[in-house]
């Protein structure tokens, strides 16, 4: 099965994946018996190739388009329908530079995810160094981490700017509103603490200690816990978000990164990435009100992202090395499919019903 790379303009790979002998290129169906199938979008930040992911969950189909950026987050807006990614500039072929090549400044790059393959719709200057975006519960602001500056940008949509700068720990990267709203926690992997940021007043109210590496936060669907990675330590660190104490350290796989909640409280999702030269390919399945490792599952080589569907049935996963995403069976602890995306896949999203 072939792609086609048209990188002067929007499409970038257009793969048709529906049967389980596209398994060179495309989908793999490892135990489709074991679960009902999955429907709804999943899209992946291709940061080595400049490109953004939609998976029809549905279809099998994968499609690509460029962005003007090396995409390292993207997220999905409340409503289903504008998808927001973000990352270090890029210099596109038919330029003095070379593609995949950062330029200096950042840029918020917003998509309508109904019509994804026409390109960006709305491009935002941000810092030189955006990890993460993530948007408030009414749509009105996006919180986008600096990890040069050490501050959450607070941009207003509508108005397209940054309207406030908070600073935070050393190296913000990861970040989550929490369910309620009220609260934004950023991860501060140089600053072992995470930033606690009252959203109303848009400013850090409370740091909070943890240990080596925290990469990226997880709140429970009832916001009384957050789970953090601590990738330099092969933990993960849950905090009680009443009292701001750690509650416990839970060792995970080697280096994780991404953590996520299904939708009922139960487990919690833990993609272990490892390093470059050794990869992990492990997701550890953490038993809330137990507070322990449950299950294992193998993924594939670099296991970063992690998203849940909105029913809970699904988790999916990002895997930077293998140019992958998997679906994994949230009764089973199973991999059942696995879906070829584009190079060096970072953050994940989950679309279902657009509005």
């Amino acid at each position: 099965m072939t792609s086609k790379f048209l990188m002067a303009g929007a499409l970038v790979g257009v793969v048709g994946l529906s049967s389980i002998d596209a398994r060179a290129g495309g989908e793999t169906v490892i135990n489709a018996a074991s679960a009902p199938a999955p429907s709804g979008i999943v899209y992946t930040a291709n940061e080595k190739d400049g490109t953004i992911s939609a998976v029809d969950l549905a279809t099998g189909r994968v499609d690509s388009v460029a962005v003007p950026v090396m995409p390292h987050n993207v997220q999905i807006a409340a409503d289903g329908r504008l998808l927001y990614a973000v990352g270090m500039g890029m210099t596109m072929p038919g330029t003095s530079g070379m593609a995949g090549h950062g330029t200096a400044g950042g840029r918020l790059v917003i998509l309508d995810s109904l019509n994804m393959m026409r390109g960006p719709v709305e491009e935002i200057a941000v810092g030189p160094h955006p990890a993460h975006v993530v948007t408030g519960r009414d749509g009105k602001l996006a919180f986008v981490t600096d990890s040069k500056k050490n501050l959450v940008q607070v941009i207003d949509l509508a108005g397209k700017r940054i309207i406030r700068t908070i600073a935070t720990g050393l190296y913000p990267h990861g970040l989550r509103v929490s369910p309620d709203g009220n609260e934004l926690y950023v991860a501060n992997i140089k600053d072992q603490s995470v930033s606690v940021i009252d959203i109303a007043k848009l400013r850090e109210t409370a740091r909070i200690k943890l240990g080596k590496g925290p990469v990226q936060v997880g709140f429970t669907p009832d916001g009384r816990k957050v789970f953090v990675s601590l990738n330099g330590e092969n933990k993960v660190a849950i905090i009680d978000r009443r009292t701001r104490q750690v509650l416990d350290k839970l060792p995970v796989g080697r280096n994780p990164v991404q953590v996520y909640a299904t939708p009922d409280g139960r487990f919690v999702y833990v993609a272990n990435q490892g390093t470059e030269k050794a990869p992990d390919n492990t997701v550890s399945v953490i038993d809330v009100a137990a507070g322990r490792i449950v299950a294992t599952v193998t993924t594939g080589k670099g296991a970063h992202g992690v998203v849940v569907s909105n029913d809970g049935r699904f988790a999916f996963i990002s895997n930077i090395i293998d140019d992958t995403m998997s679906a994994i069976d949230t009764v089973t602890h199973v991999v059942v499919r696995n879906f070829k995306v584009g190079a060096g896949p970072n953050g994940i999203t989950f679309r279902g019903d657009a509005k």
